[in-house]
């Protein structure tokens, strides 16, 4: 049985780099923000939370290992 973190929303396997529209499938972002372009939110996440990112060529991608570090890293504990 696959993990729930290692799978998008159509059951695919998630990649071990991400594309942004699979970044945005990935953090359920369509879920938590009322923004018109999911870009947008993911370009904030880069510029102001430090959202992990390579670039190869002219396209970013997005480490899913460094991702799930990131979200530990942000995670608010009470």
């Amino acid at each position: 049985m696959t993990n729930s973190n290692e799978i998008l929303s159509n059951e695919s396997p998630v990649p071990a780099l991400l594309t942004e529209q699979e970044l945005v499938l990935f953090l359920r972002i369509s879920e938590v923000s009322a923004a018109a372009d999911y870009s947008n939110v993911i370009k904030n996440l880069i510029r102001f939370r430090d959202l992990p990112r390579i670039k190869i060529g002219k396209k970013l991608l997005f480490p899913r290992r460094a991702i799930m570090e990131w979200i530990e890293k942000e995670t608010i504990s009470k």
